[in-house]
């Protein structure tokens, strides 16, 4: 029945552990859950009313209980209500490392003896938790001096720069194995056997009904010649596979699709059509695209017979 806490803290304490906590855990954007989501304002106020009803129904049977006790235990329980914390040893020795006082009685023995019109002074001593911060604050100096202008420890600063660079470094790593991290800009050509058979595999599940099994072209265009409407080269075919065709009459957007790194496979497989030459392909469409760093077809020369 001894409650340190009274009701009139318990309670809003304990509602609004619960509400801070329905807060953090119910992602509500940038209103508060309660208000976006009116289950939520329906269960803490049902909350609060239970909370409220436990606390009088607790009330009520510790007031039942007291009335059936003998003199005796009520003498105990009395007892142990009138716990008084200033004055458990524990407390003492704590509050003793921060709070130094001294009796009304024996503050003749600090007084000094000079007054200012009837004005004395007292000598106290500096508070216990001034002095003790003080000497941890001359420990720590010490400690700090020898580590870092002794033994040489790095600073903070030179350990700021180490720890960026193995991020950096890290990010690289990670980069290397997350292929899907790959966009228009970054992606390569793939000749790896096994990732043109996975492009192939993507191809046949979202391509051929628009270019044919054999690249040809049906709906869409032709894959397999070296004419490109939105040109050609693994970033140009990643971009439209990507982000799609012509507004209103080319191949709608992927990427909801395909995930960069089958988008990479079924660009590159797309480019490994080239030059198959399916029959009856479709005819070629929009510009001829020879890559940038491709070599030049050599010039013929015709010799001049005298």
């Amino acid at each position: 029945m001894k409650k340190n806490i009274p009701i009139y803290v318990r309670v809003p304490v304990i509602f609004a552990i619960v509400f801070g906590a329905m807060e953090f855990f119910i992602d509500s954007g940038d209103r508060p859950a309660f208000v976006k989501y009116p289950m939520v304002a329906l269960f803490l106020a049902v909350f609060l009313f239970l909370l409220i009803a436990i606390e009088m129904v607790v009330s009520a049977v510790d007031n039942v209980t007291y009335h059936l006790l003998t003199d005796e235990q009520k003498k105990q329980l009395e007892e142990a209500k009138s716990f008084n914390l200033s004055e458990n040893k524990a407390f003492l020795k704590v509050k003793s490392w921060f709070v130094k006082t001294r009796p009304l009685e024996l503050e003749n023995e600090i007084l000094l003896h000079h007054d200012y019109d009837g004005i004395q002074e007292l000598d106290n001593d500096l508070p216990p938790w001034w002095k003790n911060l003080f000497y941890a604050c001359i420990i720590f100096g010490v400690i700090y001096m020898a580590k870092y202008h002794i033994f040489g420890s790095p600073s903070q600063s030179e350990e700021f720069q180490v720890e960026m660079a193995e991020a950096k470094l890290a990010v690289e790593e990670y980069k290397k194995n997350a292929k899907d991290l790959i966009d228009a800009e970054s992606v390569t050509l793939l000749t790896d056997a096994s990732e043109i058979a996975a492009g192939k595999k993507v191809f046949e599940t979202n391509c051929v009904a628009c270019h044919r099994p054999d690249g040809g072209g049906s709906i869409g265009p032709n894959l397999t010649d070296e004419h490109w409407i939105l040109g050609g080269g693994i970033k140009n075919i990643f971009h439209t596979i990507s982000e799609g065709g012509r507004d209103g009459k080319g191949m709608v957007a992927w990427k909801g699709t395909l995930k960069p790194s089958e988008i990479q496979q079924v660009a590159s497989y797309v480019i490994s059509l080239k030059g198959t030459n399916p029959t009856d392909a479709k005819a070629p469409e929009g510009d001829l695209y020879i890559e940038e760093n491709a070599e030049k077809p050599a010039e013929k020369t015709v010799a001049l017979v005298k």
